[in-house]
């Protein structure tokens, strides 16, 4: 593997959503020699727990353990060790948290003296205007993701998860010291599924990203590993 093919491996994350850790290893052999993180979700840690982090590690990926913790700091605190102590290297919490529950967690993460960067997650890319405005929030989602990733590196958080619309805003407010992470990745002409903010990986890359998150696309496709090398290579055309 080249040097440019393994950098842009090592900035694409394949989202294991899969219900059962068998089905989980299945689809991680198959992609894991064309992404270098691989992201554990809510389902899949629900039913499995610690093994799931554990068979990804044996696989040689970096663990992506995305939980979105949004409690009292506290807890928070336990969770980010407990994270840590199982090899994570990627840990989502919601930045709705408040500044006191985000500096919390970036301050045991520091505590763990481990590789644990911890991700502030703004607005879902699932969430529209109008579903913010249901919820009190009358900001856009561009203008709300500005401000609670203001908040987020003020805590000292290692990075955000933010869409490909807003990362470019992002990058140029908190520079280039924060890791961005992109959900809701589609190549050009593929179904939008429940998502409603998505970009493609050269708009997204092009933007600042630094790590895109791939699920359904590659799980999906009729050739998951085929669609998997198919985005490696656009990333890798990308980045050259």
């Amino acid at each position: 593997m080249s040097e440019i093919e393994s950098i842009a491996r090592s900035r694409l994350a394949f989202a294991l959503d899969y219900s059962t850790l068998p089905e989980a290893r299945r689809g991680a052999e198959l992609i894991a020699p064309y992404a270098g993180v691989l992201k554990v979700g809510l389902e899949l840690f629900i039913k499995e727990g610690p093994a799931a982090l554990a068979m990804v590690r044996e696989l040689g990926c970096e663990v992506f353990l995305d939980l979105k913790l949004h409690d009292i700091q506290k807890t928070v605190e336990r969770a980010v060790a407990t994270a840590s102590s199982l090899g994570a290297k990627y840990l989502t919490i919601h930045t709705a948290g408040g500044p006191g529950m985000m500096a919390a967690a970036a301050e045991q993460a520091q505590k763990e003296g481990s590789a644990l960067c911890v991700l502030g997650v703004t607005v879902l890319t699932s969430l529209s205007s109008d579903d913010l405005k249901s919820t009190g929030v009358t900001s856009s989602p561009s203008e709300q993701v500005a401000r609670l990733a203001t908040l987020a590196q003020e805590a000292g958080l290692g990075g955000l998860v933010c869409s490909s619309l807003e990362v470019a805003q992002v990058r140029k407010l908190v520079g280039p010291g924060m890791t961005l992470v992109t959900p809701g990745i589609r190549p050009s002409g593929s179904d939008h599924g429940d998502q409603k903010r998505v970009g493609t990986p050269e708009s997204a890359l092009a933007a600042g990203s630094d790590l895109l998150v791939i699920g359904r696309p590659i799980r999906d496709a009729k050739d998951p590993a085929k669609a998997a090398a198919t985005l490696l290579a656009t990333m890798k055309e990308t980045l050259i």
